[in-house]
């Protein structure tokens, strides 16, 4: 049976197995958004002693279908004096980025759909679209509270974009490669030889950027301050305001799967290679996909974190720790690496 299967794949053109694959993955994706929504409401139920979604299908596992279908089905409004082609463009600005990114993602070795050496380069530029969305949305959409609020994104998104590149210039400078693969390579060995430690400011740099980024709790002053309105999706309604969803919480996943794979070491087991050849469990404390998705859904819990416990910041305050704060601590920690490099100081990039 196994073998009638391999030589169907092999028949099957190379092009189409990819976009089959690719289709499939979409597919998944798409199921892990809707089931983050769930997560999120059922975690911030738990810490604020609330039950949570519980009455569609059991236990409230049916809650996120049951969303899709009533977007799906509601009607979408455009505003009258709207630019139409740029007002049903945006939310597509927004959700392909955050898809295309996964091309490069290895979830395990020669795990991925394009293994490219540039892809730290590939996955900058595509993080950084997003914020196209954001302004056409506010724009197309001829009302002043939209624009205001893609005003306040855009300028939230470039200054911690600013500050998520030189964090990735420091992991570049470390392990001497843009290809992701050849990053998590670097980082073999014990916990203390992944990058989270010796670039620890810039994690921790990368990681509340991500946050910002995605305008998540405690940086989600887009939708106002006094004016709660939604911000710049004001106007959006139906699937134009599920594809705004769906790129808020595909990019929550995205900047866990690249904070697990630039700082935790992506596949690799954080216990010792020996534990691997012990029966029954060892294939799970060895290397592999599943280490990669359990640190990435530990990111995930993260961003549910903060939004139950933190308290919004102001708008100034934003600004202020992007510009003043991230900003300077991640150049003066690539300065500080450059010269441990320089001098071959640490152990931790032999």
């Amino acid at each position: 049976m196994l073998e009638w299967a391999q030589s169907l794949l092999a028949s099957v053109p190379p092009l189409l197995l990819l976009t089959a694959y690719m289709f499939i993955f979409i597919l998944v994706l798409f199921g892990c958004v809707a089931y983050v929504t769930l997560a999120e409401r059922r975690v911030i139920g738990f810490m604020q002693v609330r039950v949570g979604p519980n009455r569609v299908g059991p236990r409230g596992f049916g809650q996120p279908i049951a969303d899709a279908l009533k977007l799906m089905f509601k009607e979408m409004i455009l505003p009258n004096d709207a630019d139409r082609f740029l007002f049903r463009l945006a939310p597509l600005l927004s959700m392909i980025p955050a898809l295309a990114a996964w091309a490069v993602i290895p979830f395990a070795e020669r795990w991925s759909f394009a293994d490219i050496n540039a892809g730290l380069l590939y996955l900058l530029a595509m993080t950084s679209l997003g914020v196209y969305g954001v302004i056409v949305a506010g724009w197309a959409s001829n009302s002043k509270y939209a624009l205001l609020g893609a005003l306040r994104s855009a300028a939230q998104i470039v200054a911690y974009e600013i500050a998520m590149g030189f964090a990735l210039v420091g992991v570049l400078m470390a392990s001497g490669s843009l290809n992701l693969g050849d990053i998590i390579e670097a980082q073999k060995g014990s916990v203390l030889h992944w990058y989270w430690l010796p670039l620890f400011p810039l994690f921790l740099a990368y990681l509340i950027s991500g946050v910002a980024e995605t305008n998540r709790a405690p940086f989600d002053v887009v939708e106002g301050e006094s004016e709660i309105v939604a911000g710049f999706h004001v106007e959006y309604s139906g699937m134009g305001f599920a594809l705004f969803f769906l790129a808020e919480y595909a990019n929550i996943i995205l900047i866990s799967a690249l904070t697990a794979l630039l700082f935790l070491g992506g596949w690799l087991s954080p216990f010792p290679e020996s534990w691997a050849s012990i029966p029954y469990i060892g294939f799970v404390l060895g290397h592999g996909p599943h280490m990669f998705i359990a640190k990435t859904c530990f990111f995930i819990f993260c961003f549910l974190w903060f939004r139950a416990t933190f308290p919004r910041y102001r708008y100034d305050q934003i600004m202020r720790l992007g510009w003043k704060i991230l900003l300077p601590v991640t150049l003066i920690w690539i300065f500080v690496e450059g010269v441990l490099l320089y001098f071959e100081v640490p152990p931790w990039f032999d």
